[in-house]
């Protein structure tokens, strides 16, 4: 990669950035600027028990601003960040999840133990992320299937 490694930490931070504006803008019920952190033509997966593939920053929009009214709150909450620099325009990253998801009415809270698996692509300046696979390690009160984050069999 042609980045020096000051302009790398920068770079990083800006990365990590986007990922903590999704959060925040889920939490808040803000599609719009969900949305902003995609790009375009962008893929998401949350999983084979979440639907077909999202592909597109306004079909994103829509299917969060649909879907997130089914939460009364939620709360997520993200560590654990890596990034590894593909180019100086291109960058995956595996991100550590827990979100909490409160339902309306007597349904009990949710749990999800989860990482958010990245492609990040540079366009215009600033960094977005182009492909989200979900991928799940643990989970309370959600009774799909989710795609396992590959933990090594004996």
């Amino acid at each position: 990669m042609s980045l020096d490694p000051v302009q790398q930490l920068v770079e990083r931070q800006a990365i990590v950035d986007v990922i903590h504006s999704y959060c925040r803008n889920v939490d808040l019920v803000n599609a719009a600027e969900v949305a902003e952190c995609f790009t375009d033509d962008c893929s998401v997966d949350y999983g084979p028990g979440m639907g077909a593939v999202t592909r597109g920053k306004e079909n994103v929009r829509e299917r969060l601003g649909l879907g997130l009214h089914r939460f009364a709150a939620t709360s997520h909450h993200v560590s654990n960040i890596e990034v590894v620099f593909d180019s100086a325009e291109s960058a995956h990253t595996v991100t550590y999840l827990y979100a909490w998801h409160r339902f309306h009415g007597e349904q009990p809270d949710a749990h999800l133990w989860a990482q958010y698996h990245d492609r990040f692509v540079r366009e215009g300046g600033r960094w977005l992320i182009a492909e989200r696979v979900l991928k799940v390690a643990g989970q309370e009160a959600f009774d799909i299937p989710w795609y396992p984050i590959g933990r090594q069999e004996k």
